[in-house]
C-alpha cells in the first residue's frame, strides 16, 4: 500500500516572521536596558539622562543603547567620582550584565509571538 503525502513549505514566511519577531524583541530589550540605565545614570541637570537612546540595526540584527554628551563616556568610566545616592559610574555596563536574562526573555517572547506559538 502506497502512502502519498502533500506538504507545503513555508520556510521563507516562517523565517521572515521569526526575523520580524527578533527585531521587535531587540527593540523591547534595548528600551528595557535604557530604562534601567536611566535609573543609575549620574544626575545633575538630567542632560546626560535625556541623551540616552535605544536603537536597532536591522541589517546586522543588533541593538544598542547609548548616551550622547561630551562627558558620557568619562562619567561612565570614572570610578572615583562621587554621585548622588542610587547614581553611579558604569551606569550602562551594569544593566547590560544584570538584565541579560530579561533581554533574552524579551527576544524569545517576541519571536514566539511572531511565530504564533
Amino acid at each position: 500500500m502506497a502512502l502519498t503525502v502533500k506538504t507545503e513549505w513555508n520556510g521563507e514566511r516562517v523565517t521572515g516572521r521569526a526575523r520580524a519577531g527578533a527585531l521587535k524583541g531587540l527593540e523591547l530589550a534595548a528600551e528595557h536596558v535604557l530604562g534601567v540605565s536611566r535609573q543609575l545614570v549620574p544626575l545633575e541637570e538630567a542632560t546626560l539622562e535625556r541623551s540616552g537612546v535605544a536603537s536597532v540595526d536591522e541589517s546586522s540584527m543588533s541593538a544598542a543603547v547609548s548616551y550622547d554628551t561630551v562627558y558620557a563616556a568619562r562619567q561612565h568610566e570614572e570610578l572615583t567620582w562621587r554621585h548622588d545616592a542610587g547614581r553611579q559610574a558604569k551606569y550602562l555596563e551594569q544593566p547590560m550584565s544584570t538584565e541579560a536574562d530579561t533581554v533574552a526573555a524579551l527576544v524569545r517572547s517576541s519571536i514566539r509571538k511572531a511565530l504564533g506559538s
